[in-house]
């Protein structure tokens, strides 16, 4: 098994020795442990023979999400793995060419499946991952649960707020746009209906012609949306008719 060697940087202290006790224990060479923004930079100002960098988001000085911006097209840099117990930055760590996202706490089976692409060599900094996550966070009550994009219906905005529905309920996401919703999925052929709302084509459960060269589709029981004009001969080849 290859060994790779980290460094991370995470200002809590507790945080940052248990983050780098898992490292060890999944069998890495653990090259620098940092505890701000700066540090880190400053530590990267020459060239590290690192696998891969570890880091937290929220940091005095520079946050992770800056940290990764100033990198920017740095060749020597190592990839970067976010590790942040706020799953609203899901997002813009992805936008942030982040080849990974990983929640606190963090749990060896999880940081093992990190580790395992690390070693085949599927990550790399500027790719996007392999995959996008299937899943995505929305808020409950003062936390986060994460919702299955398979299982959402549609999303719908509604003054700078985007809300994800599913099994007939919205749920409020981070986004702000239905755009960075678009740009988190790329490919999950998610179809704009109107100008306003997002539908996922594979949940339809009918169709309904309207006046107009419109119409309007079911995607849960007693839950009709109406499609654009534009958008409707498009809904109609998705669904094969």
């Amino acid at each position: 098994m290859k060994t790779l060697r980290v460094a991370l940087a995470d200002d809590e202290p507790l945080a940052r020795t248990r983050l780098a006790r898992l490292l060890r224990e999944a069998g890495c060479d653990v090259r620098a442990e940092l505890a701000d923004g700066p540090s880190v930079l400053a530590w990267l100002q020459e060239p590290r023979e690192v696998d891969a960098l570890f880091l937290d988001i929220q940091m005095p000085g520079a946050t992770g999400l800056e940290v990764a911006a100033e990198l920017g097209d740095c060749r020597h840099c190592p990839p970067v793995v976010f590790v942040t117990a706020h799953s609203e930055h899901a997002v813009r760590a992805f936008e942030a060419a982040a080849v990974d996202y990983i929640m606190k706490p963090i749990s060896a089976e999880r940081l093992a499946k990190t580790l395992a692409r690390l070693r085949e060599g599927g990550l790399r900094r500027g790719e996007a991952p392999a995959a996008l996550p299937p899943r995505f966070p929305v808020k409950a009550g003062e936390g986060h649960v994460f919702l299955d994009l398979k299982r959402t219906t549609h999303f719908e905005v509604e003054e700078e707020v985007v809300w994800a529905w599913a099994a007939g309920s919205r749920h409020r996401t981070a986004w702000t746009t239905l755009a960075e919703v678009e740009g988190a999925f790329p490919g999950a052929g998610l179809l704009r209906i109107q100008r306003h709302l997002l539908l996922r084509p594979e949940a339809v459960l009918g169709l309904r012609p309207l006046e107009g060269g419109r119409a309007s589709v079911r995607v849960a029981e007693g839950l009709d949306l109406e499609v654009s004009r534009s958008a409707t001969p498009r809904i109609k080849e998705l669904l094969g008719l």
